[in-house]
């Protein structure tokens, strides 16, 4: 299954449209590790609102991607996070570790254009 991957300005934009296969997932990893490179991305986001089930091996390799986005110089935000989904997530003990989340692909973008401003606006142009 294709993930759409958007590029909107600054920022790439995978809106998951249906449940992924564990080589999907791999694949959607990949594919936006490297369009990061190639379009001097400052941010992903990864919609997951039509995803009802997230397994271990999804929210890990949601974990590692936004760990390997950051490593090429650029923010992940994960949004969309059904609420049986994180309740399913918090009883299993599975974590996105320190991954950025938003309710949905508005407060994303908002968060990531927000963090960009931030950026320019300190004298050593990064956040903390």
């Amino acid at each position: 299954m294709l993930v759409p991957i958007l590029k909107q300005g600054d920022y790439l934009i995978a809106s998951i449209q249906s449940s992924l296969t564990d080589a999907d997932l791999l694949r959607l990893r990949d594919q936006l590790v490297d369009q990061v490179g190639r379009y001097r991305s400052r941010g992903v986001i990864v919609d997951v609102t039509v995803l009802d089930v997230m397994d271990s091996f999804a929210v890990r390799t949601l974990s590692h991607l936004a760990q390997m986005i950051t490593l090429r110089g650029a923010e992940t935000v994960i949004v969309g996070i059904q609420p049986e989904v994180a309740f399913a997530m918090v009883q299993l003990g599975l974590t996105l570790g320190n991954v950025t989340t938003a309710l949905d692909l508005e407060e994303g973008l908002s968060y990531l254009i927000s963090r960009a401003s931030l950026r320019r606006s300190t004298p050593n142009g990064s956040a903390s």
